[in-house]
């Protein structure tokens, strides 16, 4: 049987030439691929400054040490993300909750998000930083978090990992207008791929300045930055305790040539997830619902089952998609539903919204290569497992 992946990267000869180039050169790590990468994405989505790092995870790092998040701190994100969104706090010494998702969208919701600051406030418990999440590549409603920013005090990442390329109020995500920082992941099943990578966004030449430093050990080679003059040519200083988080010459070089194709990638995300609106508009599915602001990159298509109106489970219709080769999958397990948070005393029926999200959602195969022979498959073998 042939399975067909929820996703998968999209690798041309033109790609492999890149990576080849740079497997012949004298440098495979620190060379020049890496600040033409990172211009090329800052030049795509209007930044000032990007700082190129081994994954988005390491980039959400750097984001919250770069803004200072640190002991007694809160950072607030969504519970519907992969953990890393939270993680990204606890490694910083801080402590995460979460703001219930928008039914629609599955975003981050803004009337959750004042009604939670409002109640903060009266507590002394305002959060540091909020990481809005932009599901499936739909772009949160950046504008009105802003503002909540503006009134409440806090800083603001965007977790973009699934969105490159995609665009909010007509403009590229990324570009920062409405956050310090915004993050993307450059993993095989996303948008544009580095094998493993990442990349954090900024317009603060400070918040780049701190990223830079920090994602390699906390090291500088800059005299105006050291305690005292350099010794020789050789010196250096740690005058932070930073990471090896590192982007190398072939990853970027890859990224620099995926570049090229994003804007088509995109594009035939969006002609399949059309595609899969008319073929599933008859079934009992909740399919998704893009915000008028919001051009989503389409990393994924999720579905919600109507699961009154079918004789299967959510597990059911799950496992029997899977036994037929249709590689669904679940987008995601509610973070504070996790052991690890529930530790820390997070419970089950706090964020009801992501809860039920979870009880209902799949994601269908989305990539840009996949035949429309596939996609008509996906669709007869899903109609299949929904018994009314």
């Amino acid at each position: 049987m042939n399975r067909i992946p929820y996703g998968r990267q999209s690798i041309n000869q033109a790609d492999i030439q890149a990576v080849v180039e740079v497997l012949q050169s004298d440098l495979l790590t620190q060379g020049s691929a890496v600040p033409a990468f990172e211009q090329a994405v800052s030049n795509y989505c209007g930044s000032q400054h990007a700082v190129a790092v081994n994954s988005a995870t390491s980039a959400l790092h750097l984001a919250c040490r770069a803004l200072g998040v640190g002991q007694g701190d809160i950072v607030w994100t969504s519970p519907i993300t992969f953990v890393a969104s939270a993680n990204c706090a606890l490694y910083c010494g801080a402590s995460v909750d979460f703001v219930d998702i928008d039914p629609h969208t599955y975003n981050m919701g803004v009337e959750q998000l004042e009604a939670k600051l409002i109640a903060a406030k009266q507590t002394g418990k305002l959060p540091k930083v909020v990481i809005p999440v932009h599901l499936c590549g739909q772009s949160c409603e950046m504008e009105p978090i802003y503002q909540l920013g503006q009134e409440y005090g806090f800083s603001i990442i965007e977790d973009a990992s699934h969105a490159i390329g995609g665009k909010y109020q007509g403009q590229p995500i990324g570009n920062c207008r409405y956050s310090d920082i915004t993050v993307f992941s450059f993993h095989p099943v996303k948008i544009i791929t580095t094998g493993e990578g990442g990349m954090a966004l900024t317009n603060s030449q400070p918040l780049a300045d701190k990223m830079i430093l920090l994602r390699s050990h906390g090291m500088t080679r800059d005299p105006a930055r050291m305690t005292h003059e350099p010794d020789g040519g050789w010196y250096y200083q740690q005058i932070d305790l930073g990471f090896n988080y590192r982007m190398t010459d072939i990853q970027a070089a890859l990224g620099i040539s995926q570049m090229q194709r994003l804007d088509e990638f995109v594009k035939r995300r969006y002609e399949i997830a059309g595609q899969y609106d008319q073929l599933l508009a008859d079934l009992p599915l909740t399919l998704p619902w893009q915000h008028p602001d919001s051009d989503s990159s389409w990393h994924l298509y999720v579905i919600r089952l109507k699961l009154d109106q079918i004789a299967k489970t959510h597990k059911e219709v799950f496992d029997d998609l899977r036994e037929q080769g249709i590689g669904v999958n679940v987008h995601y397990i509610p973070v504070h539903t996790q052991p690890y948070y529930q530790a820390m005393g997070l419970e089950e029926g706090s964020f009801p919204e992501a809860e039920h999200y979870y009880h209902e959602a799949m994601s269908l195969p989305m990539f840009p290569a996949m035949p429309n022979e596939q996609q008509d498959t996906v669709c007869s073998m899903l109609a299949a497992a929904l018994p009314t």
